[in-house]
C-alpha cells in the first residue's frame, strides 16, 4: 500500500459514520424543553395555570401573556407548560407498557417457536389489523376516564407493533453461531434468551420506542380531546385544544398554540427515531 492511498482509506469510516444534522439537534432541544416543562414547570412560568382572572379573558398573545389568555383569563402559556406534565407522563407510561409487554411477547414467540409462536402471532395480527386509536377508545371506555387509564389504553394498543419487531429480531439472532454454541454447550434456554438473545435484539425495539413516543403523544392528546383524559380545570395538551375550539373564530391562539406544541413534539420524536434508525442501518 502506498502513502497516496492512506488518506482515502482513512476517510472511509468517517464518510460512513456521517454527522448528525441540525434537524436532529433541534429535535433533541425541543424534546428536552418539553421534558423540562413536565418536570420543573414552575421554573418556566410564574402564573397559576388554574387561577382565573375574568378581567383579562381572551387577550391575544403579547408581552404580559406570550400565548394569550383563555376564556377565564388564565395564562395559556402557563397552562401549556403545566399541561406538559400530564401529556408526557401519560406518553412515557404508554410507551413503557407497550414496549415491556411487546418485547416479552416477541421474545417468547420468536425463541420458543412452534404452536406458541403461531398462536401469539395470530393474536398480534388481529391487533395490527385494527386501528390503534379504535383499540385505545375501546379500552379506555371499559376502564373509565383519567390520564392513567388513557396511558394504559394507548400502551396496550402499541403492544402488537413492539411484539412484531421483537420477534423478527429474535428470529435473526437465534440463528447466530454464538446462540447455537450456547445451546450445544447445554446452557439453559431461559438464560440464553435473557442474557444473549435479548441484548442483541433490543436495538430495533428501542428505535421503535422513540418513534412510538411521538405516536403516543398524538394518541394521548386525541383521547384527551375527546374527553377521556385530564379532568378540567387541570391542563393537558389535548384538553386545551378541545377547550379552545368554541372560540376558534375569535381567539385562534387557544387551539393553534397547543396544537402547534403537540405537532412539534410529535415531529421531534419522529426525527430522532428516524436518525437512530438510519445510523443503525449504516453500522449494521
Amino acid at each position: 500500500m502506498t502513502t497516496d492511498t492512506l488518506p482515502a482509506v482513512a476517510a472511509v469510516p468517517r464518510t460512513r459514520r456521517g454527522t448528525l444534522g441540525a434537524g436532529f439537534w433541534i429535535s433533541v432541544a425541543l424534546i428536552a424543553l418539553f421534558l423540562s416543562w413536565a418536570l420543573f414547570p414552575a421554573l418556566f412560568t410564574g402564573h397559576d395555570p388554574i387561577a382565573s382572572a375574568p378581567a383579562q379573558r381572551l387577550q391575544a398573545p403579547g408581552a404580559a401573556h406570550p400565548f394569550g389568555t383563555d376564556q377565564l383569563g388564565r395564562d395559556l402559556y402557563a397552562r401549556v407548560v403545566y399541561g406538559a406534565g400530564a401529556s408526557i407522563r401519560a406518553t412515557v407510561v404508554a410507551v413503557l407498557v407497550g414496549m415491556t409487554a411487546g418485547t416479552l411477547i416477541g421474545l417468547v414467540s420468536g425463541f420458543v417457536g412452534g404452536w406458541l409462536d403461531a398462536v401469539l402471532m395470530r393474536v398480534v395480527d388481529v391487533l395490527l389489523a385494527i386501528p390503534a386509536l379504535l383499540i385505545s377508545l375501546t379500552i379506555v371506555t371499559a376502564l373509565g376516564f383519567g390520564v392513567v387509564k388513557v396511558a394504559l389504553a394507548v400502551g396496550v394498543a402499541a403492544i402488537a407493533g413492539f411484539a412484531r419487531v421483537m420477534r423478527a429480531e429474535v428470529l435473526r439472532v437465534r440463528t447466530s453461531a454464538f446462540v447455537e454454541a450456547a445451546l450445544a454447550c447445554g446452557v439453559r434456554r431461559r438464560t440464553i434468551a435473557l442474557r444473549t438473545v435479548l441484548p442483541h435484539a433490543i436495538g430495533s425495539v428501542l428505535v421503535l420506542a422513540a418513534l412510538e413516543f411521538g405516536t403516543a403523544i398524538l394518541a394521548v392528546s386525541a383521547l384527551s380531546f375527546l374527553g377521556f383524559g385530564a379532568v378540567p380545570p387541570n391542563p393537558e395538551w389535548g384538553l386545551l385544544v378541545a377547550d379552545g375550539r368554541t372560540f376558534l373564530a375569535s381567539a385562534w391562539w387557544l387551539t393553534t398554540i397547543p396544537g402547534l406544541v403537540i405537532a412539534l413534539a410529535v415531529t421531534a420524536a419522529n426525527v430522532i427515531s428516524r436518525t437512530f434508525k438510519d445510523r443503525s442501518e449504516v453500522h449494521g
